[in-house]
């Protein structure tokens, strides 16, 4: 018997548009989406919903999709009790994608536009690595000479329009897993548009806010699987669907000059202390993710809920957490760190996820600094030795030498594999050609105790095993 999908309990005709949302993938229509939809079934709000909108020829494809299906989106929840589906009707239109970002700019240059938000990746804010803004980007330099071809160059001159006009200037709001994202945005919009109009560069950083925000939702990617499960709710035609997990969470800074929906009434956050909050799930979360990735792959585990019902990799996952990681997360307005530490472990192994360990060890070259390397650090400065995380290093990079325990081949999986590739292989008789990554690892390769216990646990993987090294380490 075919279950039905909960369709939006309110009139979604008298909906009118407040927010501009750039970046429709999964994770906004699972998250910002959804509360707005809760929102609005409080008869609440009905002044802030959503226009979609892109500025890539994915977005298109998008855009027809949403458009199909008069803009509604299937949310599935993946309750490890059973799943259940909503249709989501928090955004009325998608705009037109266009080279010009034409629709775009005159959208977001209207008055009733009072938020402008976005989700475009961790890696869409053009910075280099050093977090700075990166001017000499490709698509930069383009939008710099031919203006508005990128998001933020679309902003701008939306922002400019609306001061010609006498328009107060929408807030920015990123959606997008960053720490100081507000802070990431708002280095991004004055570095574009100070290469092409400092005076408005200028006028930005006076009027402008750009509100810091932690998010948080696990949202795998859509296959043939996922647009099954649709079909189970009655929504076989959604080419689109999203699955997440049930948890979300979602915390903002109060910085919205032209005003906000009342999102407080639905489980949001509003608090001037986003910063704690994001060291902790960026050090237990995200830091967790990195934790059970690597010693996963290498022991053929490509499920992360296979992951953690392996006694080895929970326990290693367990360890790092409370002896490495907790000690040194700040503690954060009403929430109790061992609680946050076990729902992280329950979600982690959601068997309806069915997340990939691949996924998670994607893109380490980016994620190690932010995830790993801090905790290292803050138990250096403690007078530790990380014993815990500088094993996960050498599994990091005995991952990036391309083989699996038992022989299979890994993919290219980060940005930077080639260079990956050749320094874990030169790693085994120089640990400096790994550690002396000054993007990842900083000045930490210069420390003499960790060096030469990186070299002992490299030796040691490469020798006995993934699951052998485990089980001396945890003293098994």
């Amino acid at each position: 018997m075919t279950a039905s999908a909960q369709e939006p309990s309110y009139d979604r005709a008298s909906l009118k548009p407040g927010i501009v949302h750039i970046g429709l993938g999964n994770f906004h229509r699972a998250h910002m989406a959804v509360y707005l939809d809760d929102l609005f079934a409080l008869d609440e709000g009905h002044d802030w919903a959503i226009l979609g909108a892109g500025v890539r020829p994915a977005d298109a494809r998008m855009r027809d999709a949403m458009r199909g299906q008069d803009c509604l989106s299937t949310v599935i929840e993946l309750d490890p009790k059973g799943p259940s589906a909503r249709r989501i009707g928090s955004m009325i239109d998608f705009l037109p994608v266009e080279a010009d970002n034409a629709a775009l700019i005159k959208a977001m240059s209207q008055p009733e536009i009072r938020i402008v938000s976005l989700t475009v990746t961790e890696g869409g804010y053009f910075l280099n690595p050093q977090g700075g803004f990166d001017t000499t980007h490709p698509e930069i330099k383009a939008d710099a000479a031919n203006p508005h071809r990128t998001a933020f160059g679309a902003i701008i001159a939306a922002l400019k329009a609306r001061r010609a006009a006498g328009i107060p200037p929408f807030t920015v709001m990123s959606c997008d897993n960053l720490p100081g994202n507000g802070h990431v945005t708002h280095t991004t919009v004055t570095g574009l548009a100070r290469l092409s109009d400092p005076a408005m560069a200028d006028w930005i950083d006076a009027n402008v806010a750009f509100p810091n925000g932690m998010v948080d939702r696990i949202t795998p990617a859509t296959g043939p699987l996922e647009r099954a499960l649709a079909g189970e709710f009655g929504q076989a035609d959604d080419p689109v669907p999203v699955t997440c997990e049930p948890f979300r969470q979602w915390v903002l800074e109060d910085n919205f000059p032209q005003g906000r929906p009342a999102l407080e009434k639905v489980g949001v956050t509003f608090t001037d202390q986003v910063h704690a909050f994001e060291m902790m799930k960026i050090r237990i979360l995200n830091g967790g993710h990195a934790i059970i990735a690597y010693p996963s792959a290498l022991m053929d585990l490509t499920l992360v809920h296979e992951a953690m019902a392996d006694p080895l990799i929970r326990a290693f996952l367990t360890r790092l957490e409370n002896d490495e990681i907790l000690p040194h997360v700040p503690p954060v307005p009403g929430t109790n760190l061992g609680w946050y530490r076990d729902l992280i472990i329950d979600r982690f192994s959601n068997p309806r996820i069915a997340d990939t360990t691949a996924r998670l060890c994607l893109d380490g070259s980016n994620r190690q600094p932010k995830f790993i390397v801090p905790s290292i650090r803050d138990n250096l400065a403690a007078g530790t030795l990380p014993e815990g995380l500088i094993l996960l290093s050498a599994f990091w990079c005995h991952y990036c030498a391309g083989q699996t325990d038992s022989g299979a081949p890994i993919p290219p999986n980060d940005p930077n594999w080639d260079d990956l590739q050749d320094r874990a292989r030169r790693a085994k008789a120089d640990p400096m050609a790994w550690l002396g990554m000054e993007t990842v690892y900083g000045d930490l390769g210069q420390n003499a105790a960790l060096r030469d216990r990186f070299a002992a646990r490299l030796a040691e993987v490469a020798r006995d095993g993934t699951a052998a090294t485990l089980r001396r380490y945890l003293g098994l």
